[in-house]
């Protein structure tokens, strides 16, 4: 061990001042990326326990972290908590039997407790909490959202609703940070907290965002269009959609991108109401029919039987009396009937609702026939443009009509409906400006790329730097030490120069052993010098 260090002792001494310099930067450096690896391998693996986290939620799990000694880490400033990854899974269960995080607002663990005692009024409360706290959560789950607030109003329980006209609002209170939230997004938390809450449309919830911005307003459904926005937007709505019908269409005949199509639509906005009466002489109908029928019948008879008391006695006065009178009969009958007439009466009630496409006019723009470049032409050769004929221009302007449903009039030339040209397009803008932003985003893609790399990258000059500098280091030569040189080495060593003869080294190596390692250096050097 002694004679190692010796040796390493006498190394040093043998070396100039750049090479120690360099040696030491060396040592510093091997042994500060050991300990970078040491510390590095015995860091703990952490990852995400939760993320967006409310600062009520983060407080109560540090919290927790603390007491059970695990260390953490907080990123994503404080809404994200991360811990090793091993514990994860573990505290995860852990924290979800403490019911953390409980996340923003209550929800109905609210009732998990028994309370007696409550009014019904609190219950409802109660109730109504927990409905927007699970709403507030369940949104909080679309991307881009990092936190939300449900507001839900109801009309009171009465037993007599004295305004039929009052019904269920709701507002949502939505923090996008900097981004806005599309409209796919808007409309699904209205359907969302309108299917959540009975006797809530989703026109009747409002969703802002954290800049202050109704996100809602431009979807809510106008079924009379009473006001010029919801006008304008019906009438963008059939317009794309009748653009989007023939533009597809054409695109299968004569090419993606070769036709571009413009519709107007007039729209009728007004709302009506029409009555009618008509009353028809000539179709009547029996209504109501009244039969009365009245007989009488009288007859009076004389009776043979002769006469009873005084009278039957006197024989002549029976006689005459019986002879006197005759035999009457009476017989009545009456018979009324009496109708009445209905003249034929039909109504009719129309209601019209606005929103009626009057007319419908497009505009069809369609690039020329590409024709290929004929065969056996020169490499690069551009393709050439064909225009079409009258024939099938006439052909595609009806195939416009057709799909658009326009009915014409008799004599009423396809022109008056559907203006159909045909032109070449600015292809080549157009391909300079999609190769442009091509350009651009591969050059930012680039840089995105070399700012992961760039220490890596300026660490690996820097030692190739290092070494190209120690390369061009030359050892600074080491004078060797003499003992009682002969007189006779001693002339030829001043006549031949700093060279080292064979006879000059077995002197050297007999008096001190130990500069053969110097000797041999400068003897082995000194042809390469030459050369």
């Amino acid at each position: 061990m002694k004679n190692f260090a010796a040796s390493l002792l006498a190394l040093w001494q043998q070396l100039g001042l750049n090479q120690r310099v360099s040696l030491l930067v060396a040592t510093v450096a091997v042994i500060g990326g050991m300990v970078a690896v040491v510390f590095w391998a015995r860091r703990p693996d952490y990852q995400l326990l939760y993320a967006r986290l409310s600062e009520k939620d983060s407080t109560a799990i540090i919290s927790q972290l603390q007491t059970q000694g695990v260390p953490y880490q907080l990123t994503a400033g404080g809404t994200a908590v991360q811990v090793p990854s091993d514990q994860v899974y573990k505290l995860r269960m852990e924290l979800a039997g403490k019911g953390l995080p409980s996340g923003d607002g209550v929800g109905f663990e609210i009732f998990d407790k028994g309370q007696f005692g409550l009014s019904d009024f609190v219950q409802r409360t109660n109730y109504l909490r927990a409905i927007q706290g699970e709403l507030a959560r369940t949104i909080t789950q679309l991307q881009g959202v990092r936190a939300a607030r449900v507001m839900i109003v109801q009309p009171e329980n009465r037993l007599l609703l004295t305004d039929q006209s009052v019904r269920s609002t709701a507002s949502v209170f939505v923090d996008m940070g900097g981004t806005r939230l599309d409209t796919e997004g808007v409309n699904a938390i209205r359907h969302l907290v309108a299917n959540a809450v009975q006797g809530l449309s989703p026109d009747q919830v409002a969703v802002v965002d954290n800049r202050g911005r109704v996100l809602s307003e431009e979807l809510k459904q106008d079924p009379t269009l009473g006001n010029a926005s919801s006008q304008m937007r019906y009438k963008q709505q059939v317009e794309d959609y009748l653009a989007r019908k023939v533009e597809s269409m054409l695109a299968l005949v004569i090419g993606p991108g070769s036709a571009v199509v413009r519709v107007s639509a007039d729209i009728d906005t007004e709302a009506m109401t029409q009555m009618q009466e008509r009353f028809d002489p000539d179709g009547q109908v029996v209504r109501t029919q009244t039969i009365n029928e009245d007989s009488s019948n009288t007859s009076e008879t004389r009776n043979n039987g002769g006469a009873t008391g005084v009278s039957a006695n006197v024989p002549e006065k029976t006689v005459a009396d019986n002879s006197a009178k005759p035999t009457n009969s009476t017989e009545q009958n009456r018979k009324n009937r009496t109708t009445s007439y209905e003249i034929n009466r039909t109504t009719t009630s129309i209601t019209r609702n606005p929103g009626t496409v009057k007319n419908v006019s497009a505009s069809v723009l369609i690039a020329p026939r590409v024709m290929p470049p004929p065969a056996g032409s020169a490499p690069g050769t551009a393709p050439t443009q064909q225009k079409r004929t009258p024939e099938e221009l006439t052909a595609l302007r009806q195939v416009v009509v057709n799909a658009l449903g326009l009915k014409v009039a008799p004599g009423q030339e396809l022109d008056s409906l559907v203006t159909l040209q045909e032109m070449p397009f600015a292809v080549e803008q157009v391909s300079q400006t999609v190769e442009a932003i091509q350009n651009e985003t591969r050059i930012q893609g680039w840089m995105d790329a070399g700012s992961k790399w760039a220490a890596v990258v300026g660490a690996a000059v820097a030692l190739l730097l290092f070494l190209r500098l120690l390369s061009k280091q030359k050892p600074e030569p080491v004078p060797v030490e003499v003992f009682a040189m002969s007189p006779d080495i001693a002339a030829r060593s001043l006549q031949g120069g700093s060279q080292i003869t064979p006879e000059m080294l077995n002197q050297l190596i007999r008096q001190k052993p130990a500069n053969i390692g110097t000797a041999l250096r400068d003897w082995v050097a000194t042809p390469a010098a030459k050369n």
